[in-house]
């Protein structure tokens, strides 16, 4: 972002809030190319946004007051200015769906706490795609106004050129193609008269004041029932088990019934039609974004997303349907180059004034290293509002302390672990680093063996800075 572009943004913030700015950064990239900034005051916060997608921003706000006026949880709009492509709207803080998941999931179990909030969350969905999608008005629909045949062959396509052609899965141009056309006719013999989400997934779902909120329904367009609740159930990180999806498929099927008649035969088989091209989809993208772009998160989701394939072919026989699609998929499964690494390690900061860490993964395994040796920035007013994530805190670390040789004994450390924990299969490793506050010398430990693991294995890490209530 140019520093004119910082300064309408600024502008835009002060004329709706009556406030000078006093914080302003910008949030982590997601898997579009928009830029989300957090823009504070004394008392008001906003999410400030930049967006050279002109028509992208004109679907946006309008799907928003059109949401807002049918009674939807979607993010209040505090000002716009379209002819340099930025808009405000309503922060609603950083704790999604999938953070929460992650919070709350023990090892491979679904508990009832998060069964009971994805049944909270479909029963939203069904007020959305129904109620909310009666009536809409799509003429600002973009890039198309239904999920139609040119939306499905676009998906299909995308899925081919940005993954298999990345992977050297092979696969017959032609055959491929047939079959491509033939799954875009089923996919549309059934109802496609509803509001259709388009990203419906853990991440675009925020939790607030106690409330469900939903984002990013700029792609929205007319669409059938099952492929946003194939969005919500087959999200690849989420990795819900088989059994939890289909009591949430049953629990859909029967909120649906309280607004229309609903044929649970043919609804299930479409559903996992659209779940398969959903996943596909979703492969196209971790294919340009993971594997081109080479960005962690859509890395890690390939394989569960093929795991998501193998259930539906399961539950689903397109063998006779599409052959040569059918054919592709299972050399997919069946290749060895993403199989999933079943070790993941949780890194936290904490403060021991506030306690350990506890462990909801109940393996009982893991590390806690004491910084309080580490000479403190926090004793200097400077450093006291700043964190060990900050660059004026980190430069005080790597010049005025040892801190660096306390790390290289534990990456040592660290080593010798998951290269034992890797070859015996292994599934959880926690690591965490102690101090007096939990701001500075936890939070740089934490953030710098983060990135050594990253940089030098293939391995899932979730950190987790307890006292900054931050998660990524």
């Amino acid at each position: 972002m140019n520093k004119e572009t910082k300064d309408l943004l600024i502008k835009l913030f002060e004329k709706w809030s009556d406030e000078t700015v006093v914080e302003f950064y910008k949030l982590p990239q997601s898997g579009s190319n928009r830029d989300y900034y957090r823009i504070c005051g004394k008392n008001k916060k906003a999410i400030g946004v930049y967006n050279t997608d002109k028509r992208e921003n004109l679907a946006f706000l309008d799907f928003s007051k059109q949401l807002i006026n049918k009674k939807i949880n979607v993010p209040s709009i505090y000002g716009q200015n379209l002819e340099q492509n930025i808009y405000l709207i309503e922060d609603l803080g950083d704790l999604s769906l999938y953070q929460f998941i992650l919070d709350n999931r023990t090892a491979d179990e679904f508990p009832n706490l998060l069964v009971d909030l994805y049944k909270n969350i479909i029963e939203h969905l069904v007020e959305i795609q129904v109620l909310a999608g009666k009536n809409f008005d799509y003429k600002y629909a973009y890039p198309r106004k239904a999920f139609d045949k040119q939306s499905i062959m676009w998906d299909l396509n995308y899925f081919k050129y940005h993954f298999l052609k990345f992977t050297n899965i092979p696969f017959y141009e032609q055959d491929l193609e047939d079959d491509f056309i033939a799954l875009e006719k089923y996919l549309n013999q059934t109802d496609t008269m509803h509001f259709l989400f388009r990203d419906f997934q853990s991440r675009n779902i925020m939790m607030c004041n106690n409330k469900i909120y939903f984002i990013d329904y700029q792609g929205g367009r007319k669409g059938a029932l099952q492929y946003d609740l194939a969005s919500l159930l087959y999200d690849a990180k989420a990795n819900i088990t088989e059994p939890i999806r289909n009591i949430l498929l049953k629990y859909y099927i029967e909120s649906l019934g309280k607004y229309k008649k609903v044929d649970k035969l043919a609804f299930r088989n479409y559903y996992y039609a659209y779940a398969l091209i959903r996943i596909l989809q979703a492969m196209g993208a971790y294919g340009f974004r993971g594997l081109f772009e080479r960005k962690k998160h859509f890395i890690e989701s390939i394989p569960y997303a093929i795991e998501n394939i193998r259930n539906i072919l399961d539950n689903f026989d397109i063998s006779y349907k599409f052959p040569h699609l059918h054919k592709v998929l299972r050399t997919l499964i069946d290749s060895k180059q993403f199989k999933r690494k079943n070790l993941s390690i949780k890194i936290t900061s904490f403060s021991y004034k506030k306690g350990l860490p506890v462990d909801k993964t109940k393996h009982g395994g893991g590390f806690v290293f004491d910084c309080r040796a580490i000479h403190n920035p926090g004793r200097y007013d400077e450093y006291k509002q700043l964190t060990g994530k900050d660059k004026k805190v980190i430069d005080f670390f790597e010049t005025k302390t040892d801190i660096n040789d306390f790390l290289l004994d534990i990456y040592s450390i660290i080593d010798r672990v998951i290269t034992k924990y890797l070859k015996r299969n292994y599934n959880y490793l926690t690591i965490s680093f102690g101090c007096t506050g939990g701001q500075h010398r936890s939070v740089y430990s934490a953030e710098s063996i983060n990135k050594y693991i990253n940089n030098k294995y293939d391995i899932t890490t979730t950190l987790n800075h307890r006292e900054l209530g931050l998660q990524h």
